[in-house]
C-alpha cells in the first residue's frame, strides 16, 4: 500500500474457505491484501497488520454488494469506508554552503550502517559493563571518623564500625556486592615481621565479621601482604641486608589467609608477589577447613608509579633505615613485582598461579597493561580480574574537578575498555559511582 491520500474500501470474504473474520482490502483496483479486524466501529488502522501507518478510522456502512474477485469462491461484501492521509514526508537534511557534490561512493560495505542510531549501537555492542563486574576497595582504620584521603579526591579512609556499613550500604543498593578490604594499621603495631597479619581480633577480622553479620550475601574479599603492618613498608619480611625473604614471608601469609578465612572471608587475595604463595595458601585454607574459600591471586604485579595514593592511604610506602643503622630497606619492591617492560613474564606467573590453584587471576595496575589482561585471558579459562588502582582514580578524579573531561564519560569508557580487554572483574575505587551512573542517576 503506497502513501498516498485516498479511500480505502474493506470487505469481508464470506467464503467457508477464509477463517471468519479475515477482510481483505483495496484501493482501485482488484489486489486484496488480508487483515483481521475484530471490530469495524470506529478501530484504529493501526490495529490492521496490512494497513499499518494509515491515518484514520473505520465507520460502518451500509451492505452492499461488491464485485467479485477471481481468488475467491464466494461473493464479498463492502462493509465500511476508511479516509485517510498520508503523514507529511520529513524535510531533507541541509549540508553546510561549500560540501562538494560528489557521486555515491561505490561501497558494498559501509560499517556506519551499524552505529546510525543508539537502538542499534546498543543492539550490536559487544561490551557490556555491569555492577556485578565490579569490587569496591574499601580503606578501614579502627576509629569512628572518615578521614579524607588528600590523593584520592572523594576517597575517605572509613570508620570501620560506621562509615564502612554506610559505604557497603550504597554501593549495594546499585548493585556492587563485592568489596575488597584494605587496613590503615597504627605505627604502634606494626612490626618487621608483621604478626598483627593474623591476629583474630585485627582490624580487618573484626571488619568480616561485621560485614558477613550485617550482609550475608554479600562477597568480602581480603587483601593478602605484610605491607600494612610491616615497619618497613615491604610485603615481606626484609633481612638487614635488604633482601627480601621469600620462603619465611609465605609462612605468614598462610597465618594471614587462615584467619581472614575463619573470620568469614570468602575469597582471599594475596598480592605480595612471593613464589609459591598461592600453592601454599591453598595447601594452608584446605588443611584448616577452608576449602570453599577462593583464592583470587595477583599474578602479573607491576612495580607501578601507579600506586602512589594508596600507599598515602595506608601509609605503607618502603621506609628508610633508621640514621646511623647498617640495615638496607630497599626504596622500591623491584625485587618482587613484575617489571614494567615485560609481557612474557606475566604468562609465566599465569601459569605459575592457575597450577597452585588459584580460582581467579588478577593484573595490577589496569589501564597501562591491557596487553596483559588480553593475554591471560587468551591462555587461561580461569576468570580474570583487572585492578585499576589509585594512581589510575587519581588522574581521571583530578582532571574532573579542573573540568578537563566529563569524569562520567571517561570513568565508564575505562572500565569498559578495561572488560573489552578480558576482565571479569574490575577492582575500582570508582564502583559504586559507575554503577550509579549505569542506573541512569
Amino acid at each position: 500500500i503506497q502513501p498516498i491520500s485516498g479511500k480505502y474500501t474493506l470487505v469481508c470474504c464470506i467464503s467457508s474457505s477464509h477463517a471468519p473474520g479475515t477482510c481483505l482490502a483495496y484501493l482501485h483496483n482488484p489486489t486484496l491484501a488480508p487483515a483481521t479486524l475484530p471490530s469495524f466501529d470506529n478501530m484504529s488502522l493501526g490495529l490492521a497488520p496490512n494497513v499499518t501507518g494509515l491515518h484514520g478510522t473505520c465507520r460502518r456502512l451500509p451492505v452492499v454488494q461488491s464485485r467479485k474477485h477471481t481468488s475467491l469462491r464466494a461473493p464479498t461484501r463492502a462493509i465500511a469506508e476508511v479516509e485517510w492521509s498520508a503523514p507529511p514526508s520529513p524535510p531533507k537534511a541541509s549540508v553546510p554552503e561549500g560540501t562538494p557534490v560528489v557521486p555515491t561512493l561505490d561501497l558494498p560495505s559501509r560499517p556506519r550502517r551499524n552505529r546510525r542510531s543508539p537502538s542499534i549501537r546498543r543492539a550490536f555492542s559487544e561490551t557490556v559493563l555491569r555492577p556485578d563486574n565490579l569490587i569496591l576497595p574499601v580503606f578501614i582504620h579502627d576509629g569512628e571518623a572518615n578521614i579524607p584521603i588528600d590523593s584520592m579526591p572523594g576517597v575517605s579512609r572509613l570508620g570501620w564500625k560506621s562509615g564502612l556499613l554506610e559505604e557497603v550500604t550504597r554501593a549495594r543498593s546499585y548493585g556492587v556486592n563485592s568489596v575488597v578490604l584494605f587496613p590503615k594499621t597504627p605505627d604502634h603495631l606494626k612490626t618487621r615481621t608483621g604478626e598483627e597479619s593474623f591476629n583474630p581480633d585485627g582490624l580487618v577480622q573484626r571488619s568480616i565479621r561485621l560485614l558477613k553479620d550485617k550482609f550475608p550475601n554479600l562477597e568480602v574479599f581480603t587483601d593478602v601482604a605484610l605491607d600494612p603492618y610491616n615497619s618497613d613498608g615491604h610485603d615481606g619480611i626484609v633481612r638487614d641486608d635488604g633482601v627480601i625473604l621469600n620462603d619465611e614471608t609465605v609462612e605468614f601469609l598462610c597465618r594471614q589467609a587462615v584467619s581472614q578465612a575463619a573470620a568469614g572471608a570468602d575469597c582471599v587475595s594475596p598480592s605480595d608477589m612471593m613464589d609459591g604463595r598461592v600453592g601454599a595458601i591453598r595447601a594452608a585454607l584446605d588443611r584448616e577447613g577452608y576449602s570453599h574459600v577462593s583464592i583470587m591471586a595477583y599474578t602479573a604485579k607491576y612495580a607501578s608509579a601507579f600506586y602512589g595514593p594508596f600507599r598515602d592511604a595506608l601509609a605503607s610506602a618502603p621506609a628508610a633505615a633508621a640514621p646511623g643503622s647498617r640495615r638496607v630497606i630497599p626504596a622500591d619492591k623491584r625485587t618482587y613485582q613484575q617489571d614494567p617492560a615485560n609481557y612474557r613474564e606475566a604468562l609465566r606467573e599465569a601459569r605459575a598461579d592457575e597450577a597452585e590453584g588459584a580460582d581467579i587471576m588478577m593484573v595490577k595496575p589496569g589501564m597501562p597493561y591491557l596487553d596483559v589482561i588480553r593475554l591471560l585471558r587468551d591462555n587461561s579459562p580461569l576468570p580474570i580480574a583487572a585492578y585499576h588502582v589509585s594512581g589510575e582514580y587519581a588522574m581521571l578524579a583530578a582532571a574532573a574537578r579542573n573540568g578537563w573531561l566529563d569524569e562520567r564519560e571517561a570513568v565508564l569508557e575505562a572500565l569498559t575498555c578495561l572488560k573489552r580487554a578480558g576482565a571479569d572483574l574490575i577492582l575500582t575505587y570508582y564502583a559504586r559511582q559507575a554503577a550509579q551512573w549505569m542506573a541512569g542517576e
